[in-house]
């Protein structure tokens, strides 16, 4: 048995990450679970590029801080609060499900530092798996189940949008693009703006500024459909902000909301 990957920075939502295989979890299922109860506490999702267009209808999509950024569907204006879900983790109203959260609880990870080698591994945390008498099963006798195929493709593809994403933020680093971010949110509940900081954003005072060459080649690379649908999306901001009012959870205005 391959040992399991070091479990410390962990990535968000993960608690513990084992390798999957035949000999110690031959009897395991992956059932379906009621509600996203793993996700309920977490206000920021990373994001992949190609996954702007539908986010970008249902969320604020920022870029954390940092010299390093990712993009980030934000769920939530601060931590610990995710407006799209309701007390059963359940959405609350139809919204895209982003790739991260549907990869849960399975990843691609190198059980070796000095491996390239990438091994499917998961959760044991997750209540979706285990030796249950429903569900379906992970390994056909010592062999990966169709399901399990199934999920090891899913979490390639993810890792292709991923090493594409990583393309476009460096294309916004390159350009520098990228500028520490601020928008002030109005509401009837409060009696002065809420000022939301602590991540990144794109600088359209920069992007209008750019060559016609170069935006050429940001719109031949697809990075300038990517960089519109980042600034449209900020629009979500302020419902979200709403939806968070009417919950009850107004964030203190005397804390920036960081997202790293």
């Amino acid at each position: 048995m391959a040992s399991a990957p070091q479990a410390t920075n962990l990535p968000v939502l993960f608690n513990d990450l084992v390798p999957l295989n035949s000999q110690d979890h031959a009897k395991f299922r992956s059932r379906t679970l009621e509600g996203a109860h793993f996700l309920k506490n977490q206000h920021a999702i990373p994001l992949t590029a190609e996954e702007f267009s539908q986010a970008q209808r249902a969320y604020p999509i920022i870029f954390s801080a940092g010299p390093d950024p990712v993009p980030l569907a934000l769920m939530g204006m601060n931590e610990g609060v995710n407006v799209f879900l309701d007390d059963d983790g359940k959405y609350r109203k139809p919204a895209y499900v982003p790739a991260y959260v549907r990869r849960y609880p399975f990843m691609l990870a190198r059980l070796r530092p000095d491996s390239q080698e990438l091994s499917l591994c998961f959760d044991p945390t997750c209540e979706a798996l285990g030796e249950f008498e429903e569900g379906e099963a992970l390994f056909d006798g010592d062999q990966p189940s169709e399901v399990t195929k199934n999920i090891l493709q899913f979490c390639e593809d993810f890792e292709r949008a991923v090493q594409g994403t990583a393309f476009f933020m460096e294309e916004l680093k390159k350009h520098d693009l990228l500028m520490d971010g601020e928008l002030k949110i109005e509401h009837a509940t409060l009696a002065q703006p809420f000022i939301y900081q602590g991540f990144q954003m794109v600088n359209e005072e920069k992007l209008r500024d750019l060559r016609g060459d170069e935006l050429r080649k940001l719109n031949q690379n697809g990075a300038l459909p990517l960089i519109y649908a980042h600034l449209f999306s900020l629009q979500n901001m302020r419902d979200l902000f709403a939806q968070q009012a009417a919950d009850g959870k107004v964030p203190n205005l005397q804390v920036p909301a960081a997202v790293n």
